[in-house]
């Protein structure tokens, strides 16, 4: 007989509320656990107890599927019944090209959608240290807020070094306050995001003097220190912004701040020098975040700082930005393919504490751990799906896949994790494709493969 004893999630952020979701839709009954809600227990980053809480950006990212990792992502997690995903689609808000959400609707509606479900079962506690032994299928899932106590259990186990980095959270403004006859309405290139809208982002432009006056001011300004971090590595892809900006003069306009693909209606034949984006936050379109500008500047430095730009003179900010540290596991020595513990099996991990880099990536961690815990409880064991999909890509980085002999370091999602294709020279009806448009062409060609065989591997399980 089918031993159907819960199988237990611990965390309640996007990777354990996709876990546990995958769990109860296979039919296994599942134990959530939480420790926000507890009376006086929280986190540097989280404001609510909600569960799939988005604590940085209101962003998924791309949702192009066919030219964009993230995008294939998306789609592979909507194939397999993501929670995330129904929801994500379900609360979006403006963003070009990108899913970006509602973060309140969303975390609400993953909390409705939970909570209604007859096999999961939520407590509101905190696991401190390692799970009871009598739990003999454990997801871990805590994130890169891990308490300390299960962090320390953790690192007793393993014996490996504990790997970490800052997280910088991005400041939010009124949309009220946005002086409209500076700043317009335009995404890059004018591309539609999953809603239609193709003037998805505000846009503020700077000239050349005012571009200086900015960096000046980012470098010189006081930032936040945590003396017990002060050693530990940023992740390049959530740099703050004063640190790009310490990196070269140019950087900014290079990232987050780039001109490229957008003009000023006002002013059409002049280029700006720079360019500062904000995206929509909330579904009512009141609050936009500064997108990619993640800050370790002090509170009072940043709304002087940011009010620097044009449009934003007026600013008023409904969160400023700020840090969160991070903490990852050395997952090529320690997990197998089943994201398990190899020195203790009953353990799975997924999400960020696994060293993968991004919500969409946290969350397609989860549903893996979720469906691998869930078959092996049922008695059909599963493999993870193969490398040429984006979740076995994910996977396959994350317990080996990376350099050899180099240093583990998080990775978000990207074509260069699965299986290289030659470009092809010719489309499918035989007509020559430009030398330019090959590489656009070669990724349509990997997400394809990449979604025939998730569905492959989906039909067979």
């Amino acid at each position: 007989m089918t031993d159907l004893s819960p199988i237990h999630v611990i965390g309640g952020g996007l990777a354990g509320s996709e876990a546990a979701w995958q769990i109860a839709s296979a039919g296994v009954p599942v134990v959530l656990h939480e420790m926000r809600g507890v009376p006086g227990i929280k986190t540097d980053a989280h404001h609510t107890d909600g569960l799939a809480e988005l604590v940085c950006s209101n962003s998924f990212r791309s949702d192009d599927w066919e030219h964009n990792a993230v995008g294939l992502l998306h789609a592979e997690m909507r194939a397999l019944g993501s929670i995330i995903m129904s929801c994500g689609d379900a609360h979006q808000v403006p963003a070009g090209g990108a899913l970006a959400v509602d973060r309140d609707g969303f975390s609400h509606a993953v909390t409705a959608k939970l909570e209604a479900h007859p096999l999961v079962t939520i407590q509101r506690e905190e696991i401190a240290g390692l799970p009871p032994e009598e739990w003999d299928s454990v997801i871990v899932a805590t994130g890169p807020l891990t308490s300390p106590a299960l962090a320390e259990a953790i690192l007793k186990l393993t014996g490996e070094e504990s790997l970490s980095f800052f997280d910088a959270i991005a400041p939010i403004v009124h949309a009220e306050s946005i002086d409209f006859d500076i700043a317009w309405r335009q995404s890059r290139y004018d591309k539609e995001g999953p809603g239609g809208d193709a003037a998805a982002y505000v846009n503020c432009p700077m000239n050349k003097q005012q571009y200086d006056a900015f960096v000046d001011a980012l470098i010189d300004g006081p930032k936040a220190e945590f003396k017990e971090w002060e050693n530990v590595p940023y992740f390049d892809g959530c740099l703050p912004i004063e640190v790009m900006a310490e990196r070269g003069r140019e950087t900014l306009r290079h990232g987050p701040m780039k001109p490229v693909g957008l003009t000023n209606p006002r002013d059409p034949l002049v280029k700006a020098h720079a360019i500062v984006q904000l995206r929509q936050d909330n579904a009512l379109g009141t609050l936009f975040n500064i997108v990619g500008f993640q800050t370790k500047l002090k509170h009072g430095a940043q709304a002087e700082t940011f009010r620097m730009i044009p449009g934003l003179h007026n600013a008023q900010f409904a969160r400023l930005g700020g840090l969160h540290r991070n903490t990852y596991l050395n997952s090529p020595q320690l997990l197998d393919r089943q994201l398990r513990m190899k020195s203790m099996p009953r353990l799975r991990f997924a999400g960020q504490v696994t060293g993968v880099e991004g919500y969409v990536e946290s969350a397609a961690t989860g549903l893996l751990a979720g469906r691998l815990a869930a078959a092996e409880r049922l008695g059909k064991p599963l493999e993870a799906p193969e490398a040429h999909t984006a979740i076995g890509a994910l996977v396959e980085h994350i317990t080996g896949g990376h350099l050899a002999g180099s240093k583990f370091q998080p990775m978000n999602i990207n074509y260069g994790l699965l299986p290289p294709l030659e470009a092809p020279k010719v489309d499918e009806a035989g007509v020559k494709i430009p030398m330019k448009e090959r590489g656009r062409a070669k990724k349509r060609l990997m997400s394809i493969r990449a979604l025939r065989a998730l569905e492959a591997w989906r039909d067979a399980a």
